[in-house]
Formats: structure tokens, sequence, C-alpha cells
């Protein structure tokens, strides 16, 4: 059952903001498994089991939309190669699969969302569930492998920087645009650099990213435009950032940020935590921790909610937004036998 669930949601191409169709596909799954569902006002697929007016929430919090590049969807020697086998399809499915197997304890309601557009800025699925719903325990969808826990997400944040300045003969002395943006470019490495000294792990340095640069001129005026993107640790903010490299900023140009996200860092010692290492020793595995140093839903309902929040989900994230993603089945049905077990043993 739930082999042919990830196969067929893989095989329904969704990138960020063309989602429908996968969407109405879950929605449909889980109504014939057992869930009440529905498309949300936002287009997030949401399912629940267990009476609506339980005391206590356990939110199971995916995403169904994917980067662009359709990958051919197949499986060879039990592995499934497609576009969000890994992210994040295999963790919501997992979700669903588990949820619509286990036995719901009482006192609780289980919610499954597959939210819309967490590959873009936006986050629109998941800043309205933050708004819809008060869990009490909230698990991410994201790939950590079947016997690991993540425990927290580095901050984001993007800046464009563009600086214009009057053509003149390049036997002058005056840097072009394009020096400038070099300058700008090794300014803010050496910053960084400075900042992490003495932060030996990446998950507290901060990791600027040249993602583009480019030049133009129309024979009056030339420019520059670069987009910096950066992974920021628990420690350090978006506001921050843009103080710290808008000192860098030559005069007359312009800086604009956006995309900002905080870090976000849960706590190891809870009962949800505790109830996921004893539901992955029942698999007989040897449960481990990581930390992350992208971005996901656990950055934006994570400080909203307040819960006790982790991440969780079948598949290697080295493999995410490659030419190559793909996931084994096995370790997909232990993550479905994992999240059953942590379900049917629910405390708070």
């Amino acid at each position: 059952m739930s082999a042919e669930l990830i196969t067929e949601l893989v095989k329904r191409y969704s990138p960020s903001e063309q989602e429908s169709d996968a969407v109405r596909y879950l929605v449909d799954w889980m109504t014939k498994n057992g869930f009440e569902a529905s498309v949300d006002t936002v287009g997030n697929a949401v399912g629940w089991r267990g009476a609506p007016d339980a005391p206590y929430t356990l939110m199971l919090l995916g995403h169904i939309d994917t980067v662009r590049g359709e990958i051919p969807v197949r499986v060879e020697d039990g592995i499934l190669y497609g576009r969000g086998s890994v992210d994040a399809k295999g963790p919501l499915c997992a979700f669903a699969a588990a949820a619509a197997q286990a036995v719901i304890p009482e006192g609780w309601r289980v919610i499954v969302a597959g939210a819309v557009e967490e590959e873009v800025t936006s986050s629109k699925g998941a800043r309205h569930i933050a708004k819809t719903y008060t869990p009490d325990l909230c698990i991410i969808g994201e790939p950590s492998s079947a016997d690991r826990i993540t425990l927290g997400y580095k901050g984001r944040l993007i800046v464009e920087y563009t600086y214009t300045r009057t053509v003149s003969h390049t036997a002058h002395p005056e840097p072009s645009a394009g020096a400038m943006g070099v300058e700008f470019w090794k300014s803010v490495q050496d910053w960084a650099a400075h900042e992490n000294e003495n932060h030996e792990r990446y998950f507290d340095q901060i990791m600027p990213t040249l993602q583009s640069i480019n030049t133009s001129s129309d024979g009056f005026n030339e420019a520059v435009t670069m987009m910096v993107g950066f992974r920021l640790p628990p420690r350090q903010g978006p506001e921050e950032v843009v103080a710290a490299v808008s000192r860098f900023a030559a005069p007359n140009s312009e800086l604009r940020a956006y995309g900002a996200e905080k870090a976000f860092q849960s706590d190891k010692n809870t009962p949800l935590v505790r109830n996921m290492l004893a539901a992955i020793r029942a698999q007989g595995e040897r449960p481990g921790f990581v930390y992350k140093t992208g971005t996901s839903d656990m950055n934006i309902v994570g400080a909203v909610w307040g819960c006790p929040i982790i991440a969780y989900g079948p598949g290697d994230s080295r493999l995410d937004h490659t030419p190559n993603e793909h996931l084994s089945l096995a370790e997909y049905e232990q993550a479905v036998a994992v999240l059953r077990h942590f379900i049917e043993h629910l405390s708070y």
C-alpha cells in the first residue's frame, strides 16, 4: 500500500506553485484510507485521524512541492527514481502511510499535511498552517535517513547587490563596476571568516555563497548585479547580517534583502525525541542526531508553535535537488514502521 502511494505521488510532477494534481491525489488517497481529508484554502493537502476534539494533536507536516527538473520515474532493484522521491515526498508519504496503518491512541488527533511552496521563499503552505493549528507535537517531513532525527536548521538570507557607475575609458584608473562587485564579495567573505573564528561546526558558521554575478552596460552607464545567499547559525539573525554587509556597499549602490528566515534548534530532552528514539530502536536500528545547514518548514512553524518539534524522514539529503534523486523503498518502509510505532505509543 505505502510503496504504491509514494510511487504514484512521485509520478505527479509538482514543482512549486504547480502542486494541484499531486495535492488532489494525496487527498483522495487519504480519504480512501481512513482520513478525513481536504484541500485547504491555500492549496495544502490536509488529512486527519482521531477525534476532532481530542485534547492532544500531533502534526506531521511535510511538503508536496519540489524543485524544478522532471526526472523519469522508475523503480529498479528496489530503488525509486524521480523528482521529490527524497525531497520530500518520501517523508510525506511515510507520514500518510504510517498514520493510515496506526491505531490512533485515545486522546490524540493526528494531522498529516502536505504543504505547498516550501521550495520557494513564499512558504505559503507552512505559513497558513502555522496560523491555523496549534499542535502539541510536530514532526517535519524532511530526509534524515530512517535512523536519524534532525534537531535544527540554519537560517537563510538572500542579498541582491547592485552597483552602477558612469562608463569611463578602460585606460582610466577607476575600478569597473565588475571590479567593485568583486570587492564587495571579498569583503563579505572576509567578514564571514572573521565571524566564524572559534566556531568549528558548520551548523554554527555563517556560510555565504555567490549565487550569481552579472555586468551590463548601455554605453553610458555600467552596472554589476550580484546575488549573495547566506546560511545563518542560531547566533546570527538576518537583520544583523544585513547591517554588517551594508557597510561594504559602495556609495550609490543598492542592497535589497529578502527570503529571511531565522535558524531554529530544537531541544533534545523532550518526550517527542525520547519516543522517536525508542521507535527507531524498536526497528533494530541505532538512532542518531542531525543538524542541517539548509532550511525547512521547521524555521516557519517552530517559533510560532513553541511545541516540541523535530524533522524526520527516509532518504539521503545529499540527493536533494540533484538529477539522480532516488530513494530506497526498503528504507522508506522502515521509516513507515518507525512512525507507526511512534504514533501508537504517543505520550505527552
